[in-house]
């Protein structure tokens, strides 16, 4: 190891001896899901199992040498998408992970921006992509919108957030507290509590949704932000994007449907098996299929999966599973679909 790589490596030694600075919530009253300083999931469960009952000591290690890696290499050709999709037509481009870019009624939208090499707060240590983006961050157009479900490495890459910020200045809406994070960072975001809503122009509104997850983005600041999924009114039918979600109760699906048909959702089925064990942090194919029917959505397209190793599925598992559980409910494999990276949908 050299020492450039070594200065990179201290702050988050420190951060795990020291702990971080947290977010203020300070001015958050208490609820169902706030006890005055961290949040909370409603439906009870709270990372009983997965990573976020990994300690300092595990996650030092994970990312020194990260357990399942496997996973090969998968080849990528980038693809430019146009400057602007106009009227009801809807582009849908998987970029990799939980990122997509969405081009409708003239407005480009984009869902937690990863363009890092690595999950993890150093980029020669921790969980490497295996899918390279299928759009390079200087070919993305003009940004109008960014969701922001939660603040784990594999959804912030805060160096992408900067870029896209002092490009393109779009509204980056998010959790409470995730905004002190990118404000750190140079970066203005709207945050809000679920149930929130901000306009982007008139008619065209952004709901944060429940999501059933945790969060954390140094040692230290466990639970003292908020993850949540978005809901973004439009005309001809919704785009809804769940973040990272585990089943909970699968009430969120529901809640989310209340605010108008859905044309387009946007469901992880990946990350969900822990050496064996399913994680209550996320949902797999099964349920990315019950929250579709759920939501009553017309269109979905499955992400979070086959680019970071975070679990002991294989690499294509999750589509695989995805076609099945279709199968056996008699719906439509083009109504919800998964994508290469760079691959472009266009729903009319």
């Amino acid at each position: 190891m050299t020492l450039r790589h070594i200065q990179y490596l201290v702050p988050p030694l420190v951060a795990l001896l020291a702990g971080c600075a947290t977010p203020s919530v300070k001015s958050v009253p208490p609820s169902d899901h706030f006890d005055g300083r961290r949040f909370f999931n409603p439906d009870g469960v709270q990372g009983s199992s997965g990573e976020q009952k990994q300690g300092p000591v595990a996650l030092l290690r994970n990312l020194v040498k990260p357990p399942y890696r496997s996973w090969p290499e998968v080849p990528v050709t980038p693809s430019r998408p146009p400057a602007r999709v106009d009227g009801r037509t809807m582009r849908v481009t998987w970029i990799g992970h939980s990122t997509v870019l969405v081009q409708t009624q003239g407005l480009n939208i984009l869902t937690d921006p990863m363009w890092l090499a690595r999950s993890s707060p150093v980029q020669f240590l921790g969980v490497k992509r295996v899918r390279a983006p299928g759009v390079r961050l200087e070919d993305l157009p003009r940004i109008d919108l960014i969701l922001l479900s939660h603040d784990h490495r594999d959804h912030l890459d805060m160096h992408a957030m900067r870029r896209l910020w002092h490009r393109d200045k779009p509204l980056i809406v998010t959790g409470l507290g995730n905004d002190q994070i990118l404000r750190r960072n140079g970066v203005h975001a709207e945050a809000r509590d679920w149930g929130g809503r901000v306009t982007l122009r008139p008619g065209i509104d952004v709901i944060v949704e429940r999501a059933h997850h945790w969060s954390q983005y140094d040692p230290g600041d466990r639970d003292t932000t908020l993850w949540a999924g978005f809901t973004v009114t439009l005309p001809g039918g919704n785009l809804y994007f769940a973040g990272d979600t585990g089943p909970g109760d699968m009430r969120w699906a529901t809640e989310a449907r209340r605010a108008g048909p859905v044309r387009l959702a946007i469901l992880p089925i990946g990350a969900y098996h822990f050496a064996g064990h399913e994680t209550d942090n996320h949902i797999g194919p099964d349920q990315a299929v019950t929250a579709f029917e759920q939501l009553g959505a017309a269109y979905a397209i499955g992400v979070h999966w086959g680019t970071f190793e975070l679990t002991s599925e294989a690499i294509n598992e999750p589509p695989e599973h995805l076609r099945a559980a279709l199968a056996r409910e008699h719906i439509a494999a083009d109504r919800f679909r998964t994508a290469e990276a760079g691959e472009a949908w266009v729903i009319e």
